[in-house]
């Protein structure tokens, strides 16, 4: 670290710090993305309050990074293995001093790039109570759970004396802290808050695939910062990481789509490709600065094929994920892991003169497990702790999770926003009335068998000619 004169400048590379700049816009393009993402998967009648859910966990967990954040995730000067101390509490401190990670740009630069990484974690968690969780306690909960949760696995996972970086885990840029904690949340999220009414007996499906290719878009997108700002420099590892990056998006689409193709009925589907390319993605971020791109074919190919049938054991195990949260999250952000242990080669880590092991194809057989008890250790703190604050939360007055049933009949962009995604009527039930479940056409009193008959009978008349 370059001194404690938060106004030296000596060290800054104006470069690396326009590069991490862009790139903190890049991964705050992915929040707003993921809500665009899962409003698309979710019903009509939920749609405005998975884009506002996302948005309201940046805000949140950016409050939560000035405060304490940071400080507790990445401090440099803490010595403890398990959680950083205060001294960049309230961004205090910060300035222009480089952090030890990032020895070339200001450390408010730094902590500006990691800020959006700690937004955008919970925003993904929130995916698996989709459709039947109230606004008002996801706020405290944002707070809390990046607190308990987050900071403790982004410190073990990139602070100096973090146990796993001691240890020797390789995580470029958050399969643990992001990908596996938030998919691990969501499967806590799904089995606390219990299925969704109507589960087993509806079939839920995506009601606006264009969301769906609009937030991959997003995603993909700000992705390229995500893994490629993760060097914290403009250099060759950072394109090589982006380089990589796309490449294993690209073919988890396609390996997901092949899959999907030939087990359902051989049709080609948007929301498989998106889902591919997302899981593609995921598999990719703790490998990113480690792998060659031939290996991210293999990153791509096994991330897309396993969260695919992943996507099958909430059926199974009867967890109702409305978002498949933890088949692409959880379960991909292990691929990831573990694929890493395998690929990651030490000629592509000194691109920044970076010196590692590396995996398997440089015979470092340890790697392996130094990432299979990473990945291990992040996934049990995310769901034990997630799902104590979920039990001690549904017995606090007023911070009860779930939804009242009519309220999640009506959807949650009526019963907890007041506000339409969509101004049209829509034969999709949305309230009750004499216990029965009746759609908005209904309720506003529209006779849809009058309505229907004029249509058809106008749809049969002969169009008039002119002259006659």
């Amino acid at each position: 670290m370059a001194g404690d004169d938060i106004t030296d400048t000596s060290h800054i590379n104006s470069g690396d710090t326009a590069w991490i700049l862009v790139s903190a816009a890049l991964v705050f393009i992915m929040s707003p993305g993921v809500g665009y993402f899962y409003s698309g998967m979710a019903r009509s009648k939920n749609a405005v309050s998975m884009v506002f859910l996302c948005m309201i966990a940046m805000s949140v967990v950016s409050v939560q990074w000035m405060i304490w954040g940071y400080s507790l995730a990445l401090s440099d000067t803490a010595t403890n293995p398990f959680i950083g101390n205060l001294k960049y509490g309230l961004l205090l401190n910060v300035g222009n001093t480089a952090h030890v990670n990032a020895p070339s740009i200001p450390g408010s630069v730094y902590a500006i790039f990691q800020c959006m990484f700690a937004a955008l974690t919970p925003a993904l968690a929130l995916g698996g109570a989709a459709e039947r969780v109230r606004v008002f306690p996801v706020i405290l909960f944002c707070f809390i759970w990046s607190t308990l949760v987050y900071d403790p696995i982004a410190y073990w996972s990139w602070a100096p004396s973090g146990w796993m970086a001691k240890m020797g885990e390789l995580d470029y840029a958050g399969g643990t802290p992001v990908h596996i904690a938030s998919g691990f949340a969501a499967l806590a999220f799904s089995i606390v808050l219990g299925k969704r009414k109507g589960y087993g007996q509806e079939k839920f499906e995506p009601h606006n695939y264009l969301n769906i290719i609009l937030g991959t878009s997003l995603l993909w997108f700000g992705w390229l910062g995500f893994n490629g700002g993760s060097a914290v420099a403009s250099n060759g590892r950072a394109g090589m990481a982006a380089a990589v990056t796309h490449i294993a998006a690209c073919m988890g689409g396609l390996s997901w789509s092949v899959v999907a193709y030939f087990r359902n009925g051989y049709k080609f589907s948007s929301f498989h490709f998106c889902s591919g390319a997302v899981a593609g993605l995921v598999a990719i971020t703790p490998g990113s600065g480690y792998v060659s791109p031939w290996a991210a074919l293999i990153f791509g190919a096994v991330g897309g094929v396993a969260c695919h049938f992943a996507v099958d054991l909430k059926e199974k195990l009867r967890f109702d994920d409305a978002l498949d949260v933890f088949a692409v999250h959880g379960v991909g952000g292990i691929v990831g892991n573990l694929l890493t242990g395998i690929f990651a080669s030490k000629s592509v880590a000194a691109l920044n003169g970076a010196d590692i092991a590396g995996g398997w194809i440089d015979h470092h057989w340890k790697q392996f497990g130094f990432q299979l008890a990473g990945s291990c250790a992040g996934a049990a703190w995310s769901f034990v702790v997630t799902a104590i604050i979920l039990y001690i939360f549904n017995i606090i007055p007023g911070l009860h999770l779930r939804i009242h049933e009519d309220g999640e009949i009506t959807g949650t962009d009526i019963s907890e926003m007041g506000e339409h995604g969509y101004k049209f009527a829509t034969l999709e039930p949305v309230g009750t009335r004499d216990n029965m479940t009746l759609s908005a056409l209904e309720q506003g009193n529209i006779n849809l068998g009058s309505a229907i008959s004029t249509s058809t009978h106008a749809s049969t008349e002969k169009p008039a000619i002119a002259g006659q």
